[in-house]
């Protein structure tokens, strides 16, 4: 009789137990394999009854990506059909599969109502749905983010907010030999950038008392939450988020810390009559605040997906461009050698050896190897390395692969970026060079299909020039101004999470360089 009353208060209740008595089994007989076995504890390509692929999954969780890429994708010819559990999933890397998704026959490839219900603190914004109201929605934010009085702003901001906050920041550490935290310090420039860009009220996270992160914190919740609302079947995360329980519980938390900051930045919007001294402010808020649109339900998933968008890309890419060039000291020649030019044409006092030399916009916009090594950076460690969609109708891929409506496609763009039908034998190599013109002057043109970090078709990325244009303002003065050595003997693993970020961020010794022998 209990049991009968429980489930029907929790209708969910018997396929929660049967999905647990499955991963139950799965751990079980994945220990015992692995135990009495001195093979690979795991065949990562085997599918078993019921759960599928999910036995290997859950045993390569610490290396997702890697797994992905070398264990599924390689020796299948880069996509193939799998289940986990009742869940049927096409994943693929494969260039020509990546162009029929998202260019050729996009319209059977939708985001899906799921992915709503995923990232529910974004549903209803653009990045979750399809069709009119996307259309809509996207010529609504290209008429924002291509005003010239908010481009303006924004590079603005970012060349201020390193000249004051940033560059100090780092001399002050280097004076005193404080290992830093790379990858804590971009996010903190970044956030502070985006939500400045946003609302118009700086946070001031970047500052020598290195205030709490918490806002921060709650948006990287959001995106490591969300993957596993990806890979786990959609009633085992509802029971869970019904019962308040595991990453659900810990999800609700950070959505309530989401919701209450943007209530105190609007209010402080508005207590501030969005006015800075005598000029009105240029934010984003502004846009949308007394759209009738917007003005209801819409407006925190709007802003929220403005953060995220800014923050995720650029403060995910950074630390990775700071690991990679820490490894690679011949780049960092190269990029000073590009800056030279610039710094001997700036007055005597702004490349004195006691002063931190910065960089306009206009001046780093037309570098074509500070960009190609961001590009370089990008393709190896793509901020969202996985892209979902959902077939809309039965379908074959140009590689021959069939899919059936409601199954699940997965693109990985970690294993895009390392095809060597793509990128060439030494694809796992850091090479910007690869980016340039055989006489390095020019930047080569890549299609979108084999470098998805933007995306492709109508859903290009609206903020691409913007963002380039930041990680070369941002990357040009540090890499002039410091040299940056990653610390010995760190892991460098990557999180398990929607965002491709450090798991265990990258400690780095920071040394000011002394002027008068650099140009």
């Amino acid at each position: 009789m209990l049991f009968v009353s429980t489930t029907m208060a929790f209708p969910f209740l018997p396929e929660l137990v049967v999905s647990m008595l499955v991963l139950l089994a799965v751990v079980v007989l994945g220990s015992y394999y692995i135990k009495s076995s001195n093979k690979n504890p795991l065949l990562p390509a085997a599918d078993w009854p019921v759960a599928g692929i999910l036995p290997s999954l859950v045993h390569n969780l610490h290396r997702l990506h890697d797994y992905i890429a070398l264990d599924l994708l390689a020796p299948s010819g880069h996509s193939r059909n799998f289940a986990i559990a009742s869940l049927s999933f096409f994943i693929t890397c494969d260039p020509a599969n990546i162009r029929h998704i998202f260019t050729s026959n996009r319209a059977n490839y939708p985001k899906g109502e799921e992915l709503g219900e995923i990232f529910d603190v974004t549903k209803g914004a653009i990045v979750t749905i399809d069709g009119e109201s996307s259309r809509r929605q996207r010529v609504n934010y290209q008429g924002v983010l291509n005003s010239p009085r908010l481009v303006g702003r924004m590079t603005k901001l970012c060349r201020d907010k390193v000249e004051k906050g940033l560059l100090p920041l780092m001399a002050h550490m280097a004076r005193t030999g404080t290992p830093v935290d790379m990858a804590d310090l971009m996010t903190r420039l970044v956030f502070d950038l985006y939500v400045t860009t946003v609302f118009g009220v700086d946070p001031a996270r970047l500052s020598p008392d290195m205030p709490p992160m918490h806002v921060s914190d709650a948006m990287d919740t959001v995106m490591e939450v969300g993957l596993v609302r990806i890979i786990v079947p959609a009633f085992c995360w509802k029971a869970m988020r019904r019962l308040n329980i595991g990453p659900e519980r810990k999800l609700a938390a950070a959505q309530a810390v989401l919701r209450c900051f943007i209530n105190d930045m609007i209010r402080e919007w508005r207590k501030n009559g969005h006015t800075n001294g005598q000029e009105p402010t240029v934010d984003i808020l502004s846009s949308y605040i007394d759209d009738p649109e917007y003005n209801g339900d819409l407006l925190h998933p709007t802003i929220t997906t403005y953060m995220i968008a800014g923050r995720d890309t650029i403060g995910t890419t950074l630390p990775w461009i700071f690991y990679n060039l820490s490894k690679n000291p011949h780049v960092v020649s190269s990029i000073r050698d590009e800056l030279a030019p610039i710094v001997s044409r700036k007055a005597a006092t702004a490349a004195s050896a006691a002063t931190a030399v910065i960089f306009e916009p206009e001046e780093v916009k037309a570098l074509v190897y500070l960009q190609a090594t961001v590009l370089e950076t990008l393709r190896l460690y793509p901020p969202i390395a996985l892209e979902r969609k959902t077939v809309a109708a039965t379908d074959v891929m140009p590689t021959g692969h069939e899919v059936c409506s409601s199954d699940i496609v997965i693109v990985s763009l970690y294993a895009l970026g390392r095809m060597e039908a793509v990128w060439g034998a030494d694809c796992r190599e850091y090479r910007p060079e690869r980016w340039l013109s055989e006489d390095g002057r020019k930047l080569r043109f890549v299609p979108s299909h084999e470098f998805l970090t933007f995306h492709a078709g109508p859903r290009l990325c609206l903020g691409k020039d913007i963002a380039l244009l930041q990680l070369k303002i941002i990357v040009a003065a540090i890499v002039w101004n410091f040299d940056v050595k990653a610390l010995d003997g760190q892991a460098i693993d990557i999180k398990l999470s929607c965002l491709l970020q450090l798991k265990h961020g990258l400690k780095v010794k920071l040394n000011k360089r002394e002027m008068k022998h650099t140009y």
